[in-house]
């Protein structure tokens, strides 16, 4: 009788969750996937459990196919010449191992940030802030960050009555077309919202009560969320592993690792020749279904393939009542096209209902998720998508 092979999925997100799914189409397969709890945390929606309107996790038994073993546990390193895992609660051995370690708030380099402003990229910081705001709901809230969950959440605090400004750094929405970024504007003076951006409204210093930005203002500040820029696990590199100056998995054009290629990443963990995709919840998926297939190939003996498929766009909520949809070219270039408004808050609801629910549908029909991904020129313009830099990675965990 032939030996089982191992498939081991590092992650829990968005693009582990898909990929495990996708792996279980081979019977012969056993799949394990390591998470640090057994809740799927829907990222898109942790400025909704920070305002209440949403909690923002499902059990993972409900969004994985039923052959999938979970394990919650903590991978320390990764052996890449024995194939095992270092856990906390032991070791695991592998065959081929998907890694979408996913990302996490940026640690911020300006003064007093660390100690005096609340990160939102987990499930425990957006119960941390929720606690915070819920000791003072008078305390003025200062947001730093004008990318989309700095949006999201200003706008979120904004509709329950709080007092917000956001800070945005030269430029209010960086990915959003003028045309889309104005009607943002006009949402966030309807709930209230005081928007700084341009020369000077960079945030030098975080302190327990106020914000000082570049051009010398200091804005009162009760509770100071932090949501400039996301960094990703130093796993890979504790490791040994090649990544790129962020920390993510350096891989080719088929994710597969550089160094290994029983190594495959997928999300925002993972930077294709040096080029990662915009962090994003599309993106991720898409990733995660890409890797799961060349696994698959390769089990069957196939050459992998380069993933190459078009990111849509970009979704925001305003709060429950207006939402912008932002499309994009095949290159993740923003174009002058978005939808606004009452339909646009349709729109992304549907969107992160959609991406659950579809989790939960593919679970059950994982041949599903082959529809998802597209295999193109791999020699497609890519100059556009984002680039690493050292203090943070400018991006977005809430489309």
């Amino acid at each position: 009788m032939a030996r089982t092979t191992d498939v081991v999925v590092i992650g829990g997100g968005y693009a582990g969750v898909i990929a495990a799914n996708r792996l279980s189409t081979n019977p012969d397969l056993r799949i394990t996937l390591i998470n640090p709890r057994r809740a799927f945390v829907e990222r898109i929606r942790l400025h909704q459990r920070v305002a209440g309107s949403h909690d923002a996790v499902v059990d993972l038994s409900e969004v994985l196919a039923p052959s999938v073993q979970i394990a919650v546990d903590t991978v320390k390193r990764i052996d890449a010449g024995s194939q095992t895992l270092e856990q906390g609660g032991g070791t695991t051995r592998y065959d081929y191992l998907i890694y979408a370690v996913g990302s996490h708030s940026a640690t911020p380099v300006v003064p007093g940030a660390a100690e005096h402003a609340h990160p939102l990229g987990t499930l425990e910081q957006a119960d941390a802030l929720q606690r915070a705001l819920a000791a003072d709901p008078a305390a003025p809230v200062t947001v730093v960050g004008g990318g989309a969950t700095g949006i999201e959440t200003a706008s979120e605090l904004a509709e329950l009555g709080r007092s917000v400004t956001l800070v945005c750094g030269d430029e209010l929405g960086p990915y959003l077309h003028p045309a889309a970024r104005r009607e943002v504007m006009r949402q966030m003076d309807r709930l209230g919202v005081t928007v700084l951006a341009g020369t000077g409204a960079q945030a030098t210093a975080v302190e327990h009560s106020a914000v000082r930005l570049a051009d010398g203002r200091q804005l009162p500040s009760g509770v100071t969320v932090w949501t400039a820029g996301f960094g990703v696990p130093d796993l890979a590199a504790r490791s040994g592993l090649t990544t790129d100056a962020a920390g993510r998995l350096l891989t080719d054009e088929t994710l597969t690792s550089v160094d290994d290629d029983h190594i495959v990443a997928a999300g925002d963990s993972a930077t294709p020749s040096g080029v990662p995709y915009r962090m994003c919840c599309a993106s991720a998926q898409l990733l995660g279904a890409h890797a799961a297939g060349n696994v698959l190939r390769r089990v069957a003996g196939r050459e992998p393939v380069p993933f190459s498929v078009p990111i849509p766009g970009q979704c925001l909520s305003l709060g429950r009542r207006a939402g912008v949809l932002q499309l994009s070219r095949r290159d993740d270039t923003a174009i002058g096209v978005h939808v606004g408004g009452r339909l646009g808050a349709r729109i992304k609801e549907s969107v992160s209902a959609g991406s659950v629910k579809g989790l939960g549908m593919m679970a059950h029909r994982p041949r599903l998720i082959a529809g998802l991904t597209l295999v193109q020129d791999p020699r497609r313009s890519r100059l556009l998508r984002e680039t690493p830099t050292p203090v943070g990675i400018p991006g977005t965990l809430t489309d």
